[in-house]
C-alpha cells in the first residue's frame, strides 16, 4: 500500500501581507480590528454621550441656567470615568482581546482619555457658549458641544489605544 501524498497548504489570499503603495496603512489598520473597534465606538460614543447628557440634565436642575458652562464641565468630568471604563472593557473583550493585565491597560486606557481631556474641558464651554449664542433656545447648546468633543474623541482614541493602551 502506498501513501497517497499530503496536500500541500496554500496560505489564503486573505492572509498575504499587504503591498503596494498603502501597505503600511493596511498594516496598521487590520479591517476585523477596525471594524470591532468602528462598532464598539458606536456603542461606547453613544453610552458616554447618553451619560454626559443625563449629568447635564441632572445638574442643570441644580445650577442656575447662566452657569451652563460650567454645567457641561462638571458633566463631562463626571461622566468620564464610568465612560472610560466601559470603553475599557470592550476595547479589551472585543477589539483588541487581550488577556490579563487589567490594571495596566486601564490605567493606559485612562491616559490615552487624560491626553485629550484638558482640551475637551477647554473647548466643551467655549463650543457651549457658541452654540448658545446661535441657538435659539438654550437646550440644544450643551448637547451639540457634547457631540463634536465626541467625535473628536473617537478619532484620535483609535491610536492611542492601538498603540499604547493594548499593545501586544
Amino acid at each position: 500500500m502506498q501513501n497517497a501524498p499530503s496536500p500541500v497548504l496554500q496560505p489564503e489570499p486573505n492572509l498575504a501581507p499587504p503591498t503596494g503603495p498603502f501597505a503600511s496603512l493596511r498594516r496598521l489598520l487590520p479591517p476585523g480590528e477596525v471594524i470591532r473597534y468602528l462598532l464598539v465606538g458606536v456603542w461606547n460614543t453613544l453610552f458616554a454621550y447618553a451619560l454626559y447628557s443625563g449629568f447635564v440634565l441632572l445638574y442643570g436642575h441644580f445650577l442656575p441656567k447662566h452657569y451652563l458652562p460650567l454645567t457641561v464641565v462638571i458633566a463631562s468630568v463626571s461622566a468620564k470615568p464610568i465612560g472610560i471604563t466601559m470603553s475599557f472593557l470592550c476595547y479589551k473583550h472585543f477589539v483588541f482581546r487581550t488577556h490579563g493585565n487589567y490594571l495596566r491597560e486601564w490605567l493606559r486606557c485612562f491616559a490615552v482619555y487624560g491626553v485629550g481631556m484638558l482640551p475637551e474641558l477647554i473647548a466643551l464651554p467655549i463650543l457651549t457658549h457658541l452654540f448658545l449664542r446661535f441657538a435659539l433656545t438654550h437646550r440644544p447648546a450643551p448637547y451639540l458641544a457634547g457631540a463634536f468633543i465626541t467625535i473628536f474623541t473617537a478619532t484620535l482614541s483609535y491610536f492611542g489605544h492601538k498603540k499604547f493602551s493594548f499593545r501586544i
